[in-house]
């Protein structure tokens, strides 16, 4: 196993997805693999230490459609061993009593199974009510609000990024 990173993601309208290569371009050189989750399977992640997965929440508090068909299977992933990182997309105003859930579902089944989670977020600058994706009052990944605070997406990205390669320990 190498120091690559898989990034796994499942996107309904395109943003995560957008998300998800901002973020592969920013840690550069050819370490991060996309992977959408529509079209992966199990064995996918058995090349990766390191793993990124983007969710975004979609419809009230649910995971995106592609995460909700994949979530059985993810008990037949060995997450011992791995490092596992979140970002998540959705709109903490639309959705204030459960912004980002999906990241938090997610994030809580892949501890259980040994994932190790890193790249845990402060909730400064959010506003919202309630989220699945909190843990000790910090998200438990990178929140991006592309409907509301899209000016702030990039900068969020950049600093997240430099967080995970130290976590990472790239």
């Amino acid at each position: 196993m190498s120091k690559k990173i898989g990034l796994f993601y499942g996107t309904q309208t395109g943003k995560t997805e957008s998300v998800a290569e901002i973020i592969r371009d920013e840690f550069g050189d050819s370490v991060v693999t996309l992977h959408d989750i529509s079209q992966a399977d199990t064995a996918d992640f058995d090349d990766y230490q390191y793993l990124i997965i983007g969710c975004p929440t979609w419809n009230i508090g649910e995971l995106q459609s592609d995460w909700e068909g994949f979530f059985t299977e993810l008990d037949d992933i060995d997450f011992n061993g791995k490092t596992v990182a979140y970002f998540g997309t959705g709109d903490q105003i639309g959705y204030a009593d459960n912004f980002q859930d999906a990241i938090g579902i997610l994030e809580e089944k892949i501890s259980q199974l040994g994932g190790k989670t890193v790249g845990y977020c402060s909730t400064e600058g959010y506003d919202f009510n309630e989220s699945k994706a909190l843990r000790n009052g910090k998200f438990v990944g990178l929140a991006i609000d592309e409907d509301n605070q899209s000016d702030l997406t990039d900068g969020r990205i950049k600093n997240w990024v430099s967080q995970l390669k130290r976590e990472f320990g790239l």
